[in-house]
């Protein structure tokens, strides 16, 4: 009997310090567990409102918020949001940051034509117009004064561009070594035209892929009609527009037929 009561007290203080044991793992995985999550936020749908209350919105949730691009709409006013990256709902860590695009509204510039000109003379007259200078890239040419305007992209006059960037291409020295070009847009371009452009910058194409394209149909109503492709202009290229080449890249052309 008195040999039996020291084991039975024994376990009696093995079960209580294992009890205990295991409340404080129980303890320390819940505080673990609420530390991680604690520390976790949703991320708010951002779209459409305006870059001052996104930024009041996700500072409130331990975000912090980058707008990387400023983009021409249509569709969404200036100073909106139009696009958002990690997309709303996404789960992520508090000082994650969110970065957005906004909304320069409605295209309300003209893009100058700036060939021709000297690159410096081309920046002042892009910033007057309210545009910014996007890559340039630098061509050796003897035909042309170094510094001048060989190209720019988008090209003069165009509408409905994306963003408020111009690229350049620039006439260097013909002893130095080209860096690259900025590919235009062809886009809308008659085939012959397009061809042209790259020949004047010592750039190469391959012979043109033609492929029938679809007639719209007359608009009914009050809908406007739609702008047929017009037959040997420039549908598709690659590389596409904005991309840096060097000189020997290939251009190929999709053109309507």
């Amino acid at each position: 009997m008195s040999v039996r009561r020291p084991l039975v007290n024994l376990f009696q203080v093995i079960s209580l310090v294992m009890g205990l044991v295991a409340v404080g793992l129980l303890s320390a995985i819940t505080t673990m567990h609420f530390a991680i999550h604690g520390a976790e936020v949703q991320v708010p749908a951002l779209k459409g409102m305006t870059v001052a209350d996104a930024r009041s919105q996700t500072s409130g949730l331990g975000l912090n918020l980058a707008v990387d691009n400023r983009y021409y709409s249509s569709n969404v006013a200036a100073g909106h949001i139009l696009t958002q990256s990690p997309p709303a709902g996404t789960v992520v860590r508090r000082e994650w940051r969110v970065r957005v695009s906004e909304s320069l509204g409605p295209q309300k510039v003209e893009v100058p034509d700036t060939v021709g000109t000297d690159e410096r003379m081309a920046a002042l007259n892009l910033r007057r117009m309210g545009l910014a200078i996007g890559t340039t890239a630098r061509f050796p040419y003897a035909k042309a004064p170094e510094g001048i305007v060989l190209a720019q992209d988008p090209p003069a006059h165009a509408q409905g561009i994306e963003g408020p960037s111009i690229n350049l291409l620039v006439a260097a020295p013909p002893e130095e070594t080209p860096d690259g070009f900025v590919m235009p847009d062809f886009t809308g371009t008659p085939i012959v035209t397009a061809q042209a452009a790259l020949d004047h910058v010592g750039l190469k194409s391959a012979p043109p892929t033609y492929v029938d394209v679809h007639v719209p149909p007359v608009g009914e109503g009050s809908a406007p009609p739609q702008i047929p492709q017009a037959p040997g202009s420039v549908i598709g290229q690659q590389p596409a527009a904005g991309s840096r080449v060097d000189q020997s890249a290939q251009v190929k052309f999709t053109v309507a037929r």
